[in-house]
């Protein structure tokens, strides 16, 4: 069975499937600093991962695209003050044109479901 939720004609925000949560790209507020953005991302990771029966404890992968990576420092500073110690999931970092010049983070997340 394949779970969709926030689902639009677009996209939906999570799909799971056979006890994996797939997230769609999540973003902060435009024109926020690139720490506050990152703040904000995660924490709509959390809440989606929540819905899905997950948490940050199990999460498998992370994909986090940058704007520009002079920004890398400090949107580090921030998810390594959020990743649960001991349960950082695979990561990649990367540089790419965002939907709108005021977007400076989008994080991608995979997760095992714990229900």
């Amino acid at each position: 069975m394949i779970q969709r939720r926030h689902t639009t004609d677009r996209m939906s925000q999570s799909v799971t499937h056979k006890s994996v949560v797939y997230l769609a790209g999540q973003v902060g507020n435009p024109g926020d600093s690139v720490a506050d953005q990152t703040r904000e991302c995660l924490a709509r990771v959390e809440k989606l991962l929540d819905e899905a029966g997950s948490s940050t404890k199990h999460m498998l992968q992370a994909i986090i695209w940058m704007a520009d990576m002079k920004d890398f420092a400090e949107m580090n500073e921030v998810w390594d003050a959020w990743v649960p110690k001991g349960h950082a999931p695979a990561r990649a970092t990367g540089s790419a044109e965002l939907a709108t010049p005021d977007h400076k983070v989008e994080v991608i997340v995979t997760a095992a479901v714990t229900e």
